[in-house]
């Protein structure tokens, strides 16, 4: 399990601080996704789901509302708590604080799906395909997919021209970084396949575009792990500069395409390893 000095850890956990934020300013996922995993995984309304790292519910609700039963764990408090406001009118949603891997259910049944958005990166990828293994009822699906920036051959040339302030503020990309296109996004079959836990691997690439005004963007960037991390001189000095160069559009706008690759495997007979 990651140990305390982790850094993987340190910047899962910088998600709290932007936990008012999170649920206005995170884009939501297309609808076409959640009808793609819903057959995937045979789903139907009173199905067991368990949510990791649910946040604030942002991928939660349009699965809720499909009159599924949902256990959403998640370790921040003040998401926890902004999800149970946003979801507090489910009667079949419960959230739960706490990790995903030192997590026990109350129950013995297992779920029927246990699925995270953008969220199963930051679980410890020495045990999470045998804890979903565990949880998950023979037959059952695991599921996940994250939101990320692509970048099409005729996008907003506004990220390639403000790469040079992230430069300046020593928030630069690494060498050898991709911008990749719609399309091209890498998915984690051969990883799936390999824990020998999970089979029939579905891959299905969604992409969709988010129109900004300064303000609208500076939020989104605020739920960003690496931008609440950053020094305040940094922060400033970057965010003033967007709004600089967004006022001198005649729009004000700046249009940022998004990426989701979907993952749903179907839980093996295997026995996990312990």
């Amino acid at each position: 399990m990651a140990g305390v000095d982790d850094p993987r850890e340190h910047l899962r956990a910088t998600f709290d601080a932007a936990a008012e934020l999170y649920q206005a300013a995170r884009p939501e996922y297309p609808l076409e996704l959640y009808d793609a995993l819903i057959e995937a995984a045979a789903l139907g309304a009173g199905d067991r789901l368990l949510e990791v790292g649910c946040a604030s519910g942002k991928a939660t609700l349009p699965l809720a509302r499909r009159g599924v039963r949902i256990t959403c764990v998640e370790m921040g408090t003040a998401l926890a708590a902004a999800a149970r406001r946003a979801l507090g009118t489910f009667s079949d949603v419960q959230v739960v604080e706490c990790a995903f891997e030192a997590w026990e259910p109350a129950l013995v049944e297992a779920f029927d799906l246990v699925f995270a958005a953008t969220a199963w990166h930051w679980i410890d990828p020495s045990i999470r395909y045998e804890r979903a293994w565990q949880l998950l009822r023979p037959g059952g699906h695991l599921a996940f997919w994250s939101a990320t920036h692509v970048f099409p051959e005729k996008g907003d040339p506004f990220f390639v021209e403000i790469q040079e302030v992230y430069e300046e503020i020593g928030e630069g990309l690494p060498a050898g970084a991709i911008w990749t296109r719609p399309g091209e996004l890498a998915d984690s079959r051969d990883e799936i396949e390999g824990s020998e836990l999970f089979e029939n691997v579905l891959v299905r690439e969604f992409d969709w575009k988010v129109v900004y005004d300064a303000d609208s963007y500076l939020r989104l960037l605020d739920t960003f792990s690496n931008h609440i991390a950053m020094q305040p001189r940094q922060r400033e000095r970057l965010y003033s500069e967007i709004r600089r160069r967004l006022a001198q559009r005649s729009d004000g706008r700046l249009g940022r395409h998004w990426g989701a690759v979907l993952h749903v495997a179907r839980r093996t007979d295997r026995q996990a390893v312990s």
